[in-house]
């Protein structure tokens, strides 16, 4: 069966240059070159979340990419304002984790290293101008108008994610090329950039259709698919791709972390929930000891990124002794459907069951 053929809508392949309409989450940790490339070589588009890495760490994951899988690539980039730091919201947040300090043998009032979650700046512009990626894409909205046009002039395709109407209508009138749909079953943070109120969070199933029918160009849905009926279903509502990231959690070259990758194994329908309290942003995970005990959306959390700093020790130690009980288990509401494959193998059967699909 030829994979890049049937497929009832081919504009996504046409404007990225890749055979199959799946894209490869990007997802900070998990989500290197290893995996980039089996996705790339099975036809799909491999993404790198670049918030979390520095320059010559893209500059690397990059050139591994091109050597192994010369295809297109996605360089993905948040574009939150960070807040200001907050010292007292800080103390208080420290002082709330300190049981757990104690707990494991750390120092509650030893100096953590700062948050690493960077917004598109100058420097990351000038990154893109460098790397020539093919694909850019953004999430909590854009960047500035003069850094925007710069990454264009680049001759990139420009994605973001949006998670209402408006906000597809908005990203779409800046001059975005394709939108990522993102449903309210998505795993990690939320795109949400023009509101703040979770509570009203749209599912995928009922978010891809109507954005489709506000927007011209090309939807990408997200959220909450996990096999060759979720695609196929998408497809239906109009969308001309999906965007996986739980589905590529459970392959062998992703890097998650033994605690992570057990709880994703036996994760059950109901057992995801929005939190903010790994880093400040709501974001979709499974439920571990520290969202029991503090509450998912607690106050207590500094804001973006912030949180996830005096929280690092306390993951590291806990990984170390194989427990994911201060670790965020980012996870979708689909990861039940999860399946342990190489990843260029799960591509093109996702692939080949969504056309037969189609077909039937």
């Amino acid at each position: 069966m030829n994979l890049s053929q049937g497929w009832p809508d081919t504009r996504i392949q046409q404007l990225l240059g890749i055979d199959l309409p799946i894209i490869q989450a990007p997802m900070v940790g998990p989500a290197l070159s290893e995996l980039m490339i089996a996705v790339a070589q099975a036809g799909g588009l491999g993404s790198l979340a670049c918030a979390a890495l520095d320059g010559a760490r893209i500059r690397s994951e990059v050139a591994l990419y091109r050597a192994a899988a010369p295809r297109p690539v996605n360089l993905n980039f948040f574009c939150h304002r960070p807040a200001p730091v907050d010292a007292a919201h800080e103390a208080a947040w420290r002082a709330r984790l300190a049981p757990y300090y104690a707990e494991l043998g750390l120092d509650p009032q030893a100096t953590v290293a700062a948050a690493n979650r960077a917004p598109f700046d100058a420097a990351a512009c000038a990154l893109v101008e460098e790397l020539r990626p093919e694909v850019v894409s953004f999430h909590f909205g854009l960047p500035a108008p003069d850094l925007l046009a710069r990454v264009r002039a680049t001759g990139a395709k420009l994605l973001s994610s949006a998670t209402t109407v408006e906000e597809a209508v908005w990203l779409e009138a800046q001059g975005c090329d394709a939108i990522i749909a993102q449903g309210f079953e998505a795993g990690g943070h939320r795109g949400v950039f023009l509101g703040e109120d979770i509570a009203t969070q749209v599912g995928t199933f009922a978010l891809v259709p109507q954005v489709v029918d506000a927007v011209r160009v090309p939807v990408i849905a997200a959220g909450g698919i996990g096999d060759a009926r979720g695609i196929a279903a998408a497809f239906a509502l109009g969308a001309a791709a999906v965007q996986l990231g739980t589905a590529y959690l459970f392959c062998p070259e992703a890097r998650v972390p033994a605690p992570h990758r057990e709880a994703l194994r036996t994760a059950r329908d109901d057992q995801t929930v929005l939190t903010r309290l790994f880093t400040g942003r709501p974001a979709r995970g499974l439920v571990n000891r520290l969202v029991r005990e503090l509450g998912p959306m607690s106050a207590l959390a500094p804001a973006f990124p912030q949180a996830a700093q005096a929280l690092a020790p306390l993951r590291a130690r806990a990984e170390a002794q194989g427990s994911g009980d201060f670790s965020p288990l980012w996870s979708g509401q689909a990861a039940r459907l999860g399946r342990a494959l190489p990843a260029a193998e799960l591509t093109r059967e996702l692939a080949a069951q969504a056309l037969a699909k189609f077909k039937a």
